[in-house]
C-alpha cells in the first residue's frame, strides 16, 4: 500500500510537472486559430510549427482544446463514489468542542468521528488513504470555543484552512422541541455568492463533501458567502398547506467560516505548495471580495 501511494504521489506530480508545456503549447494553438479566423498572417514566431499545430487543430474537439490542470484531477473521480469522511480533533479536546465534532458527524452522510488520542497527522492521512476516505476534517478550538477548521482532499490534496466563528451548537439551545431531530437523508446544498475564482475552488471543496441527494429530501444545507464569511445553516423544510406553502425550520448547528489557506497537497505534508492565503495587508482591502461579489448583489446562486 505504501508503494502503491509513492507511486501514484509520482504520477500527480508528473502530470502537474507538464501543465506549463500544455499551457505553452495552447497559448500557440490559440493564437493560430484567432488568425487564421480573423484572416490575418500567422505570427513570425509561429511559421516554423504553423503545420504540425494546425494539423493537432484540426483533430481537436471541445474536451481536448483546452487543457485540464491538476486542480480537474484532484477531484476527477468524485462523482464515482460517495465521499467518506473522517472527524477529529485536536489533541486532549475540551467537551464543548467535542459536543461539536459529534453535532457536524450528523451534518456530513457517511462521516466517521476518531477520537485523536496520541496520533501525528501522518499517521492519519495514512490510515484514512488505506481505508478509502476522501476527506479528513480537523477542528480546532482555543480555551474551548471552536475556532478552526480544516478540510484536506485524499489522497492529493488540495488541503482549506478556515476559522470558525460565531458556532452555536444544539446542545447550546436549551429547547429542544423548537430544533427537533435531525434527519439523516442526504441535503440538497445550496451555494450562494460564490462568483471568483477562489470562491468556486472553494465552493468545489465544500460540495465534495456531500453525497448526490434524492430529489424529494427535505433537508437543506446552506453555505451563504457575505464578504467573505461563508454563514452555514441547517434546515428542513414541511409543506404543510400544499405545494405554495413552504414552512422552514433550523435545525442547528450553525457557525461562521472564513478561508485564510488553500494548500496544494495533504494535511501532513508542510512543504506542499500554497495556492492562495490571506496577507495582513489584505484587511485594508474593505471594498474588495475574494470568494464573492458585491454582497447586495444575490442574483447568482450555484444549487446542487
Amino acid at each position: 500500500m505504501l508503494r502503491r501511494n509513492i507511486r501514484l504521489r509520482r504520477e500527480y506530480l508528473y502530470r502537474k510537472s507538464l501543465e506549463g508545456k500544455e499551457r505553452l503549447l495552447y497559448e500557440k494553438k490559440r493564437k493560430i486559430k484567432e488568425a487564421l479566423d480573423e484572416g490575418k498572417p500567422i505570427p513570425t514566431e509561429l511559421r516554423n510549427e504553423e503545420a504540425a499545430l494546425r494539423q493537432e487543430i484540426d483533430l481537436e474537439d471541445e474536451y481536448t482544446a483546452v487543457p485540464k490542470s491538476h486542480i480537474d484531477d484532484e477531484y476527477a473521480t468524485a462523482n464515482e463514489r460517495d465521499p467518506k469522511i473522517l472527524l477529529t480533533t485536536s489533541r486532549d479536546p475540551s467537551a464543548p468542542l467535542i459536543q461539536f465534532v459529534k453535532e457536524l458527524k450528523f451534518v456530513f452522510p457517511n462521516a466517521e468521528r476518531m477520537n485523536r488520542g496520541n496520533q501525528v497527522i501522518s499517521e492519519i492521512i495514512e490510515s484514512c488513504r488505506a481505508h478509502e476516505f476522501t476527506d479528513v476534517i480537523l477542528v480546532h478550538e482555543h480555551r474551548g470555543v471552536p475556532d478552526g477548521l480544516i478540510i484536506s482532499h485524499l489522497p492529493f490534496g488540495p488541503t482549506a484552512y478556515f476559522g470558525l466563528l460565531n458556532v452555536v451548537t444544539r446542545h447550546d439551545i436549551r429547547d429542544k422541541k423548537s430544533i427537533g431531530t435531525m434527519p439523516e437523508a442526504y441535503p440538497h446544498l445550496i451555494l450562494d455568492n460564490f462568483k471568483t475564482k477562489l470562491g468556486e475552488r472553494t465552493a468545489n471543496v465544500l460540495k465534495h463533501l456531500f453525497p448526490v441527494p434524492k430529489h424529494d429530501t427535505k433537508r437543506i444545507v446552506t453555505f451563504a458567502n457575505r464578504s467573505d464569511y461563508v454563514s452555514f445553516r441547517h434546515h428542513i423544510y414541511e409543506k404543510p398547506g400544499g405545494p405554495k406553502s413552504v414552512e422552514l425550520k433550523e435545525i442547528g448547528p450553525r457557525f461562521e467560516l472564513r478561508l485564510y489557506q488553500i494548500k496544494l497537497g495533504t494535511m501532513e505534508l508542510s512543504e506542499a505548495q500554497t495556492e492562495w492565503v490571506i496577507r495582513p495587508y489584505m484587511n485594508t482591502t474593505k471594498k474588495r471580495n475574494f470568494i464573492g461579489g458585491d454582497p447586495d448583489d444575490n442574483k447568482m446562486k450555484i444549487k446542487y
